[in-house]
């Protein structure tokens, strides 16, 4: 062969090798490359766990032998369950096509109603699973199947909160039934209703305070996983990654705490009117610590419910947030202790408390993750058992007090 035509064949199998090369190599730099830009992109499981929203079998299994046992906290917790109009197998459920809510739900065309009716619908499914008595899912699905054929929609200016409220207790009723109790010839209704009612009023957030966008994220995330959509799931986890860093301050942020993507927060005057006026930051310090605790207790539980279900469905998201919330639990109880609030903080002052809130994360941080938070356990063993707050916590002592799983 000539010296020009080998150097031809030499080329061309060059040029193949290198194209074979990049053809192989490209997968695997874009999903580098995607992974990098869209680190939500692959949050949601291959398969999803069911039951899997805020509470998965193995844990009711040890809250279940827990009870038959008759140990404590989570005996007293069961039987102060089982003592609320929650439990009741008398319930009336009060549906409505049109849920209306104003500011501080005034008007109040439903609101109570729907938000009450969702929590009982959970109630009763963890009364089901704890004692097996099948009526108490019967009154379960009796009342998610009254809401699901009938609502249409939320209006007026707290409809995204309400939404989000009710939005997260529905699913996580919806999956101990379908999962544990099965015979609910409605369930593809329900799925209905959260999809078109439900998930779009909260999948896309909010820029208003940081405890609305995580109640819609919690209830995002929750009915992502009853209805098996991963995209809806990714988006939620989208959401929580944003908003996380943005309601909980560290130190590590630097002079100023970080605003939420979209939020529109881009001068340090913007930002201290909306970490409520608040100019000193100190770990663990909430965009809402200065508002009153009540509605920062509202952020932190959603931020551990969220965190839960992500653990649940294989994708631990504590790890993300151990620091900030570990932070915020800490400093939070501390004050609601009877520690002196400093002049720095708040003007000196703080107002509520912070409720019934603080059981799922304790028990993730320092239960399983070992973190030292005596000031959080003190608050949360002297809070048991936790009740409800009336809004989209419920019974988590029971559910969570120590639980291994």
């Amino acid at each position: 062969m000539r010296t020009g035509s080998i150097a031809r064949v030499l080329g061309l199998a060059a040029a193949l090798a290198a194209l074979l090369t990049t053809a192989f190599m490209a997968p695997a730099m874009a999903g580098k490359h995607d992974a990098t830009d869209s680190p939500s992109a692959a949050a949601a499981p291959a398969s999803f766990t069911h039951p899997g929203v805020l509470v998965s079998r193995p844990q009711l299994d040890f809250v279940r032998g827990k009870v038959q046992a008759g140990a404590q906290p989570w005996k007293g917790a069961y039987d102060q369950m089982l003592a609320s109009p929650y439990a009741s197998l008398s319930r009336t459920a009060k549906p409505r096509a049109v849920v209306e809510c104003g500011s501080y739900s005034n008007p109040n065309n439903g609101c109570t109603d729907e938000r009450e009716d969702a929590l009982a619908a959970y109630t009763l499914s963890l009364a089901w699973y704890i004692s097996q008595d099948g009526r108490y899912a019967q009154k379960a699905i009796q009342i998610m199947d009254v809401w699901s054929g009938v609502i249409k929609d939320h209006t007026n200016s707290n409809a995204p909160l309400q939404t989000g409220w009710a939005g997260s207790s529905w699913p996580r009723a919806a999956e101990i039934i379908k999962y544990t109790y099965g015979n609910w010839p409605a369930s593809g209704r329900f799925g209905t209703m959260l999809r078109d009612v439900y998930l779009p009023k909260v999948a896309n957030g909010s820029n208003s305070n940081g405890n609305w966008e995580l109640s819609m994220t919690e209830a995002a995330i929750g009915i992502a996983v009853f209805l098996e959509d991963r995209g809806a799931y990714d988006r939620a986890v989208g959401k929580f990654r944003g908003r996380v860093p943005a309601y909980i301050y560290v130190t590590a942020d630097g002079s100023l705490p970080k605003a939420a993507p979209g939020s529109g927060l881009d001068t340090r005057e913007k930002i201290i009117n909306y970490w409520q006026g608040q100019s000193t930051f100190v770990d663990g310090l909430s965009q809402e610590t200065c508002r009153d605790l009540t509605h920062t207790g509202y952020g932190l539980s959603a931020i551990s419910h969220i965190a839960e279900t992500s653990r649940i469905q294989g994708q631990d998201l504590y790890p993300e947030v151990a620091d900030r919330l570990r932070h915020a639990l800490g400093l939070h109880a501390k004050y609601q202790l009877g520690e002196k609030v400093p002049s720095s903080l708040c003007g000196g002052s703080l107002k509520d408390s912070l409720g019934p809130v603080t059981e799922v994360g304790f028990n993730a941080l320092h239960n399983r993750m070992g973190y030292a938070m005596t000031n959080t356990q003190t608050l949360t063993e002297r809070q048991r058992p936790a009740a409800s707050n009336n809004l989209f916590v419920a019974w988590e002592t029971l559910t969570h007090a120590d639980n291994p799983n």
